[in-house]
């Protein structure tokens, strides 16, 4: 293409992109597909010459979006939100056009300093203490594995990293999370060669947040065993109900110990803007590293994930490496982003969240933030107060758990029925939500976080959910 030509297609395709942002909740949320739909209408083959623009355009509109699950719908209430907002699609549209490679100062120097400015000013958002340094990995999940493998290194010295686990010697390693962590956390066991074996699962409470008891009793017990305690991951909003460890108790065993804290706080971290749920990192100061996604619920595109961590020394003799051909003249003086985590090549992922931070500032976030928390709690409460429904966790930030609970049943013909609900609830097109297990009873999860999710997107979900216990019920033998 010309620039001419790529003028009047980016037009063409910006057109596009503010149609389908002004009509949010027009498709249905999930696509009726079926595994192969999309495929089976594509070439087996990629063409040999170029093709028609307006050809390319039109298959995507024709194959590609009604084949995407719109996460961006107003009635989105499942797992967690992945936001966006027009200011960051239009920060992502110039990364895109700068294609940077932002590995080092050098290769981007502008992306490395903004990274640096926009990281300080999140963390003076959400009151992080001194000693925090801030840098944007891809996920969550990586910025686990990023703590766990800085964790190890640590414990043995480096001699991990250089010999491998089993010639570097000394007691096994043991990694401690909460019994709801998420799914990463295992993982990442795996990827940092700690073994899932000696992944230890701790019992939580009512509330589903880990048991500092039980936490210090299982150290206490690999200790006595030759075992020595590695990495505690705590949970600040768990995967399934948002359940809150508590950090100042765990971090006091932490610091006893000498073990690396790991605070995943990817969903709810955005919570602490809040003056009034700091709170939740009540004790972050004992963590040595913290994780959140503005990428969830502070309206930039995916993907963004905030990682902070306070032993920096470490973590950059953990992943730094510096062939002749990397090396700069600038390197003693300047944070050269290759070595802050697993990526070599990096994005320029700070541009989209400044544009963010600006275009809303911390008064904007907040009241966002403030707004999804009061429909949560107006479903909550509008849950309640009907007959047969019951409420299965606490609900600090914009996640209901629940089920339909009709007289007569439990076991596996309760969880049954909740499953037939959840169906029923998902077919309408207009909202979805998804489910959980929570101390083994099936439950369904409403999420609010959507940036455009309004009153009356919550109060439609509920008359559906309604409907359906009503039609259940009635269709019940």
């Amino acid at each position: 293409m010309t620039p001419e030509e790529f003028r009047a297609r980016a037009h063409q395709l910006v057109d596009w992109m503010a149609d389908y942002l002004a009509a949010p909740g027009e498709r249905p949320i999930v696509p009726p597909v079926l595994p192969g739909d999309i495929a089976r209408h594509l070439p087996p083959e990629a063409p040999e010459r170029g093709e028609d623009f307006d050809a390319i355009f039109q298959d995507f509109e024709r194959l590609i979006v009604p084949g995407m699950t719109q996460w961006n719908h107003p009635g989105w209430f499942a797992y967690f939100p992945a936001n966006n907002s027009p200011p960051s699609i239009l920060g992502e549209m110039l990364t895109a056009t700068l294609g940077a490679q932002c590995m080092s100062w050098l290769t981007s120097p502008a992306a490395t300093e903004l990274e640096q400015v926009t990281m300080r000013w999140l963390g003076g958002l959400l009151g992080l203490p001194e000693g925090f340094t801030g840098v944007i990995q891809d996920t969550a999940s990586t910025a686990t594995l990023v703590a766990l493998l800085s964790a190890r290194e640590r414990a043995t010295s480096h001699r991990a990293g250089e010999v491998g686990l089993q010639a570097a010697g000394g007691p096994p390693l043991a990694v401690y999370a909460s019994a709801e962590a998420h799914s990463s956390v295992p993982k990442g066991v795996k990827l940092a060669g700690f073994g899932l074996e000696m992944l230890r699962s701790i019992e939580v409470d009512r509330d589903f947040a880990l048991r500092p008891a039980a936490l210090e009793e299982r150290i206490r017990r690999d200790l006595g065993a030759g075992i020595r305690p590695t990495c505690v991951v705590a949970t600040v909003g768990t995967t399934s109900s948002t359940a809150v460890d508590p950090l100042e108790p765990i971090g006091r065993i932490c610091r006893e110990h000498g073990i690396w804290l790991h605070v995943d706080a990817a969903y709810a971290g955005a919570a602490a803007i809040l003056p009034e749920r700091r709170w939740i990192f009540e004790g972050i100061g004992h963590a040595d590293s913290l994780v959140f996604n503005p990428h969830k619920w502070l309206l930039t595109n995916f993907d963004c994930s905030a990682f902070f961590v306070r032993d920096l020394p470490t973590l950059l003799r953990t992943f730094s490496a510096a062939p002749e051909y990397l090396r700069t003249p600038h390197d003693a003086v300047v944070a050269n982003y290759r070595d802050w985590g697993i990526q070599l090549g990096r994005r320029f992922r700070a541009l989209k969240l400044w544009f963010v931070l600006r275009s809303y500032g911390a008064e904007g976030l907040r009241a966002m933030l403030r707004r999804h928390i009061a429909l949560a709690a107006e479903f909550r409460a509008s849950l309640e107060a009907r007959a047969g429904f019951e409420v299965l966790a606490p609900s600090p930030f914009g996640l209901v758990c629940f089920r339909h609970r009709p007289a007569g049943l439990s076991g596996e013909a309760l969880d049954g029925h909740n499953r037939a609900l959840l169906e029923r609830v998902n077919a309408d097109g207009s909202v979805y939500l998804t489910h959980t297990s929570l101390g083994g009873a099936y439950a369904l999860r409403l999420a609010v976080g959507q940036w455009r999710t309004e009153p009356a997107d919550v109060e439609r979900a509920l008359r559906l959910i309604f409907s359906a216990a009503r039609s259940l019920h009635a269709e019940a033998p």
